[in-house]
């Protein structure tokens, strides 16, 4: 399951992704997204909530990305958490995403 909840950081949206970023959730996830890509200037999306991602939903980081690019919205990924950076760094995707990663310091 993915769900999506909007906040406000700085007076910019910041969108909190939870769940499965998957290729049985990328489908309405797109759809959801999509529509916050017009409605300003600037967009985060806070990836620490994300459960599970795969190939398709690395795909609809990048084409957000793209898309934000080519509307003038700047589009910024934050919070990556574990799941999502070890995907990302498999994939070989992190700097091609350009976004700044940091981790939260583990217990030790």
């Amino acid at each position: 399951m993915f769900s999506l909840h909007a906040t406000q950081h700085d007076g910019q949206p910041c969108l909190e992704l939870t769940g499965d970023l998957t290729i049985y959730t990328v489908a309405q996830a797109r759809k959801d997204l999509a529509d916050w890509l017009v409605r300003g200037p600037a967009l985060s999306l806070n990836l620490s909530g994300v459960e599970e991602l795969d190939t398709a939903g690395v795909q609809l980081l990048v084409w957000l990305k793209r898309t934000a690019a080519a509307n003038g919205t700047v589009l910024v990924l934050v919070h990556h958490n574990p799941t999502v950076v070890a995907v990302m760094d498999l994939l070989k995707v992190t700097g091609d995403l350009g976004d700044t990663i940091l981790l939260a310091p583990t217990a030790s």
